[in-house]
């Protein structure tokens, strides 16, 4: 009976060990996300709500995080908003990410932490106040960061900033060497405090427009950029427009859409500039498969738009539905 009671302890730690499958660092080859065993990888994603507004309502949780799981994601991305950060706490949100994180981790997800700001940084004006910040706000987020989960590989991206844009000069100026100041000084703090993490670099317009990258990329290695090609960003037919755009740095550099999504005209939530149909879908994917280009899909919640579930019980709204449709088959 004893070796009995070994033999299934043995067993059972066995299948445990097999069917837990550990994340190893995913790191930049060229133009590519590469797996620790040098395997392309691209990252298929959900945006998750804010890690705050989500334990707020009680969903924080592993059902959630089975439920991404179960829509064919192999990641999940945490837009961390500068207000939520700042009335929750230091303390307190590192709490809700380090679960986030392990919740994650027992679904074999990869983690993006995305600073959820849009605006100006060089001149701290912003679209909202929940995007409000500092750059000195701003880079001590990201050195704490740096110095907690620089050497976890569950936490695989660092998203800088989230969406830059003047907002057709209501927000200021800010030129794309100013912008590039910026993040390279990031980048520096953030290695220089012990991260392995990939750094990702947004565009301007909304984190749209990576254009400038055909004459001035970035002075760094080991990172990847940042498009949200939303539909309304540009007019079908979209494939040439999305080239010309962002589409032409995924030949030298990785690229991942770090919000993609829609709404038909009369959804819930619809709004400039997300309002399309099913045919965005089925364009956009096409079109990442054929470059090798990541994304993340926006958002995995009932109350943010583009929503993709209807409710709490995890039921698909129709957009929803054509995007896990498609996520299962990708």
């Amino acid at each position: 009976m004893k070796y009995f009671y070994i033999i299934t302890c043995l067993i059972f730690l066995s299948f445990s060990t097999l069917f837990s499958q550990k994340l190893d660092w995913i790191k930049v080859e060229g133009n590519q996300f590469v797996s620790a065993e040098g395997k392309s990888f691209i990252f298929k994603t959900l945006d998750s709500s804010d890690p705050d507004k989500l334990e707020k309502s009680g969903h924080w949780n592993a059902e959630y995080f089975k439920q991404i799981k179960s829509w064919g994601a192999n990641s999940v991305r945490f837009p961390i908003h500068p207000k939520a950060w700042r009335e929750r706490g230091v303390e307190a949100y590192l709490k809700l990410i380090d679960d986030g994180i392990k919740l994650a981790e027992e679904e074999s997800l990869y983690v993006i932490l995305d600073w959820h700001s849009i605006g100006n940084l060089r001149s701290e004006l912003f679209q909202a106040e929940i995007y409000n910040t500092t750059k000195r706000e701003t880079f001590e987020f990201w050195r704490l960061m740096a110095k907690k989960y620089g050497n976890n590989p569950v936490v695989a991206c660092f998203e800088l900033f989230n969406e830059p844009t003047t907002y057709n000069g209501q927000l200021g100026t800010c030129t794309w060497e100013q912008w590039s100041e910026i993040m390279e000084e990031l980048i520096l703090i953030v290695r220089a405090n012990g991260a392995k993490n990939i750094p990702l670099i947004a565009g301007f317009n909304w984190a749209y427009d990576l254009t400038p990258i055909k004459f001035q990329p970035i002075k760094a290695e080991g990172i990847a950029y940042v498009s949200h090609p939303y539909p309304m960003k540009r007019e079908k037919p979209w494939e040439e427009k999305w080239e010309n755009d962002w589409g032409f740095v995924a030949n030298t550099y990785p690229v991942i859409l770090t919000e993609i999504g829609y709404c038909e005209a009369d959804s819930k939530g619809a709004h400039i500039p997300v309002i399309s149909d099913a045919s965005y879908v089925e364009a956009i994917l096409a079109y990442t498969k054929k470059k090798g280009i990541s994304f993340c899909i926006w958002v995995f919640d009932p109350q943010w738009s583009p929503m993709l579930i209807q409710d709490w019980s995890f039921k698909p709204t129709k957009e929803g539905q054509v995007w896990k449709d498609a996520l299962l088959k990708y």
